[in-house]
């Protein structure tokens, strides 16, 4: 069997060994050290969509902010979780998030961090675009009944009608992955920004 390589890095000033091939936010989690994450699921592929767990890391005198759950575990690396540059820009970002969707989960992230109220205005689309619908239904289900549309302010999900009525009456598994507990869907060619899987398919059985 061959050997899976170690390699030592530092997180908040803890010294931290982690096997060859894991993530900041992997090694971070398996030795007990929380960084927040709202588009990290450990069956998927690492997204880096929601950006929290932005981390500060410096490396051969070398400073810089990154994605700690696409970002390497790498020998010598020096990892700050909470400096005052990675806090500043976690509230910013979940102003943003705030902004746009008041789900609980977004509150409470805002409260721990300090954010109250956001200071921008933004539409309410319950949708952070966090990507776990989208890349579950794709990666593990194989489905592709949902994915994205649109670009920049116009990017948002939708679910695939044509697909959508034949697999997700019998799945669902997108609900509880969903951090706002709300996924926008399009169907017939009309947008329903607000609705759930479940009106989607009782609006189109209505139709039937």
């Amino acid at each position: 069997m061959k050997k899976v390589k170690k390699v030592t890095l530092t997180i908040n000033d803890r010294e931290v060994r982690a096997e060859g091939g894991m993530t900041i936010l992997e090694a971070a989690r398996d030795a007990g050290i929380h960084i927040p994450t709202l588009c990290y699921h450990e069956k998927l592929a690492p997204y880096g969509a929601c950006r929290l767990c932005t981390v500060e890391i410096s490396q051969n005198g070398r400073t810089q902010l990154v994605t700690a759950c696409v970002y390497p575990a790498e020998d010598g690396l020096v990892v700050k979780t909470d400096s005052q540059r990675v806090i500043r820009i976690r509230k910013m970002l979940l102003e943003l998030m705030l902004a746009s969707s008041p789900a609980k989960t977004i509150q409470d992230l805002a409260q721990q961090h300090g954010v109250a109220k956001p200071r921008f205005e933004a539409e309410k689309t319950n949708c952070i675009l966090c990507g776990l619908c989208v890349r579950y239904c794709n990666e593990i289900k194989k489905a592709n009944a949902i994915g994205f549309v649109g670009r920049g302010t116009e990017r948002r999900v939708v679910f695939y009608p044509e697909i959508a009525s034949t697999v997700c009456a019998s799945c669902r598994e997108c609900f509880s992955l969903c951090p706002t507990g709300k996924l926008p869907s399009e169907t017939d060619g009309v947008c329903f920004d607000d609705l759930t899987l479940e009106d989607f398919l009782g609006a189109r059985q209505a139709r039937v």
